[in-house]
């Protein structure tokens, strides 16, 4: 059955448990696959990014109709800030309905004037949001030349700078290293593994670090990190005195050097052909 995410962040947990470790966050208007239900208030499911895991119940809409006409709307994302709030009319001095983080998708209806654009929600419900927070939403890869593409895949990833450190996080309010590769790369269209780590079936592919360009990942043991040129990457990371989204470098010679992670460099991973 499908179902629709219904709240900002959805937690996909590692058991059908409050206090089990959060794996990922699925976000607001997402339709993922139902795939069991092991006890009362829980649900097992698959993402579109064909992560699965287990969520309560009040976080979700299990109706496949809804899901279906949810899918057949247009579709914008929440891009160009953190946050994003819905409010009843289109004046700022209105109660939010709720605030959806970067990555939360919603149906434009119209333009409202003064900046502002009508969206439906997934709930049925609408609302009104400030348009310039809103981007093109893509479902397959944004059609952009190669180097329009990187970067916009780096534009993106510096979005998230300064972000705090959560453990299987995958908004603005903390994030993993992943997680930001994964949103990355999912706000431009493309489906990555949510690990770090290259996969069979997904469509990174590893490459020699010295063919390393702008907008491609490198691996380490454990990690990965989204590469910015010039021998800079930018990850999420709890190290002590980043504790967070930050750039560090490859060069031994930079003071961004981090040396404990330059000992378990794998390889570089790319999209791009």
């Amino acid at each position: 059955m499908k179902v629709l995410i219904t709240v900002p962040s959805c937690p996909l947990l590692e058991r059908p448990d409050f206090h089990a470790p959060l794996s990922d966050e699925v976000l607001y208007g997402a339709v993922c696959q139902l795939t069991g239900s092991p006890c009362p208030g829980w649900y097992r499911l698959r993402t579109p990014y064909r992560y699965e895991g287990y969520v309560p119940s009040g976080c979700l809409l299990p109706d496949e109709g809804a899901a279906e006409r949810w899918e057949a709307l247009p579709k914008r994302v929440v891009f160009r800030q953190n946050w994003c709030d819905i409010l009843p009319r289109p004046d700022h001095q209105a109660p939010p309905l709720l605030t959806l983080p970067r990555g939360a998708v919603v149906s434009p209806l119209r333009d409202a004037g003064e900046g502002w654009t009508e969206v439906a929600l997934c709930d049925g419900r609408t609302g009104f949001v400030r348009a310039g927070v809103l981007e093109q939403y893509y479902e397959t890869p944004a059609p952009l030349p190669e180097e329009a593409l990187r970067r916009r895949l780096v534009d993106t990833a510096l979005l998230y700078r300064g972000t705090p450190y959560r453990w299987g996080g995958k908004t603005p309010q903390g994030i993993d290293c992943s997680g930001l590769a994964s949103m990355v790369y999912l706000l431009n269209g493309i489906v990555i593994f949510r690990n770090a780590r290259i996969v069979s079936g997904f469509p990174i592919h590893p490459i020699p670090l010295e063919a390393l360009r702008p907008g491609d990942l490198i691996y380490f043991t454990g990690h990965v990190a989204v590469y910015l040129g010039e021998g800079e990457y930018l990850h999420a990371t709890g190290h002590a005195g980043s504790d967070g989204v930050a750039v560090n470098s490859l060069d031994p010679g930079d003071p961004r050097f981090r040396s404990d992670l330059s000992e378990k460099l794998l390889t570089g991973g790319s999209w791009f052909h």
